[in-house]
């Protein structure tokens, strides 16, 4: 039996959709961000370091969506579908490197942009010009041309690839999902500069499995 604890707008969305995916029974229980948008402390419950996504597998408690992907490809992904064969290197080394530059290159900017965002969004009135000057300095210096690189390089990716693992649909698309989606935030992502980008996040999010995930999980908003 699987057993998913889920916080609204988190990686956590990420294992709905996979699940949506394998077609796999599962339990969901879903958790709302407390006022200062982090996970509830119920959470600590189910596993001590309290972040989301947590996977109930029987007896066992799994975390990392990274590794929770790989764990449900490897177990129950009976058909492969989601992950290019060992001796396909091409689409295998595609998917391998996508996989984890999503969470170990692109979320890190990404988070930050949000951290300073809240901390502008909850200043006090007499600081918060204090605190956007500093929020400007962070984006213009540390954010702003490191994503500007990544995607870059991503749009170019998906010029000669219709997924980014190659022809096929796979988890890597799915874990890439979540920082596209944070990086489209706010004024979104400039149609004419990132259009294969753009045509990729439509593609995803017109998978009827994607529907489903969001019905049950709610919309990733950032």
């Amino acid at each position: 039996m699987l057993h998913l604890h889920h916080l609204a707008n988190s990686r956590s969305f990420r294992i709905i959709w996979l699940l949506e995916e394998l077609n796999t029974d599962y339990e969901l229980t879903c958790y709302e961000r407390n006022k200062a948008y982090r996970a509830p402390d119920s959470l600590k419950k189910v596993h001590p370091i309290g972040h989301a996504p947590i996977l109930e597998v029987n007896d066992r408690v799994l975390i990392e969506s990274g590794f929770i992907i790989e764990y449900l490809i490897k177990h129950y992904d009976t058909d492969k579908q989601f992950k290019p064969a060992d001796d396909n290197e091409a689409a295998w080394e595609a998917y391998t490197f996508w996989l984890h530059f999503a969470e170990a290159s692109l979320m890190p900017p990404l988070v930050m942009r949000l951290v300073f965002s809240k901390i502008v969004d909850q200043s006090p009135m007499l600081i918060k010009p204090v605190s956007k000057k500093i929020q400007s300095q962070v984006e213009k210096n540390m954010i702003s041309s490191s994503l500007d690189s990544m995607l870059g390089m991503m749009e170019q990716h998906l010029q000669d690839n219709h997924w980014f693992a190659g022809s096929e649909f796979s988890a890597a698309d799915i874990q890439m999902h979540l920082a596209v989606v944070g990086a489209n935030a706010g004024s979104g992502l400039d149609s004419s500069k990132y259009t294969n980008i753009l045509n990729w996040l439509k593609r995803c999010e017109e998978r009827e499995a994607f529907k489903r995930a969001e019905e049950k999980g709610g919309r990733l908003k950032f």
